[in-house]
């Protein structure tokens, strides 16, 4: 049984838990839709600009669920080589996903690839595109969320 204070105590400490649960639920909602860096695919293509070359990724599902297939789309503006994607967390390390990546046309690449989920409920993965350019490597990163709700 516990006494007066203790009994206090402790539902001080649930009642702090419970109200620390709810604002980091509003923290990682707002973080999602202030972070204009991330690609947000569930509004269309992302694109970056390596050089001469423009890179538009897409992905579906476009809301990026963890633990599920994904399958991405790379359209390069000009022929490219020698493809390679991995993925990697940004903020924290999830290890090395490589994604198995097939070329389609001379401009376009489609890959599948599956990732874990995280316990944070805020996970920011990080696609490399490198890529081979009149004999030269190149690199583009794409920055999504996973489990992006809009």
């Amino acid at each position: 049984m516990l006494n007066r204070p203790n009994l206090y105590l402790f539902i001080a400490l649930i009642l702090f838990n419970l109200t620390a649960c709810t604002e980091d639920a509003k923290q990682v909602t707002l973080k999602s839709r202030l972070d204009p860096s991330l690609c947000q695919f569930s509004a269309g293509d992302c694109v970056k600009q390596v050089g001469d070359i423009k890179l538009t990724a897409s992905l579906s599902p476009a809301n990026a669920p963890s633990e599920k297939p994904l399958t991405l789309t790379l359209l390069a503006s000009s022929p490219i080589t020698d493809v390679q994607i991995r993925l990697e967390g940004r903020d924290m390390f999830m290890g090395v996903i490589p994604v198995n990546v097939k070329q389609t046309d001379e401009m376009t690449y489609i890959g599948q690839m599956v990732y874990g989920s995280c316990s944070s409920g805020y996970m920011v993965w990080r696609g490399f595109v490198s890529f081979n350019l009149n004999g030269e490597t190149k690199t583009a990163l794409f920055d999504f969320l996973a489990d992006d709700n809009g």
